[in-house]
């Protein structure tokens, strides 16, 4: 090939892309809706407001509230579930492992199992283990006590959190 046909490719892919820029800011003047310092703001044309009965119907679509929930639980689906907290956590009285036991926990005092060396943010908590409290801490202990030394990641669904919890109860 000789450089005339050379510049004839190269000038063609040039005028191509100049063709493809000029439709693109052709475009952008035409079709822009933002507000980037030129002219004033719009509003939507066509502005969807919700009324009282749509927000209960969204809240009803998000599903039942925990205590709801806790209401229905299964306690044997929550036994299973306690096999996640099996290896670090004991249910009979007194008995520590590598976590504190859990043995009448529900509504027990925070960091209050005898023998136990608890993080300084768990004996900060104060208070008891009340359903919503385990419930916070079951979903991400992490978020719930910033600096505790339970490395278990949390319990995303909400109902093996009701079925634990409510197993959790009939250990006494």
């Amino acid at each position: 090939m000789d450089t005339m046909g050379i510049t004839k490719i190269v000038g063609s892919a040039c005028a191509a892309l100049l063709v493809l820029l000029m439709l693109q800011w052709g475009a952008e003047t035409i079709y822009h809706v933002g507000n980037d310092g030129h002219g004033e703001d719009h509003a939507s044309a066509y502005p969807i407001e919700m009324d009282d009965a749509e927000e209960e119907t969204k809240a009803q679509e998000e599903g039942p509230s925990f205590a709801d929930m806790l209401a229905e639980a299964d306690v044997e689906k929550g036994a299973k579930v306690f096999s996640k907290c099996k290896a670090c956590h004991k249910l009979e009285a007194g008995k520590n492992g590598v976590g504190p036991s859990l043995f009448n926990i529900v509504d027990r005092a925070i960091a209050s199992s005898e023998g136990f060396g608890y993080s300084d943010v768990v004996k900060g908590l104060g208070g008891n283990w009340g359903v919503e409290e385990l419930n916070s801490f079951l979903t991400k202990p992490k978020d719930y006590a910033p600096g505790t030394k339970m490395s278990f990641s949390g319990l995303k669904k909400e109902t093996d959190r009701a079925n634990l919890i409510s197993y959790l109860q009939t250990i006494k």
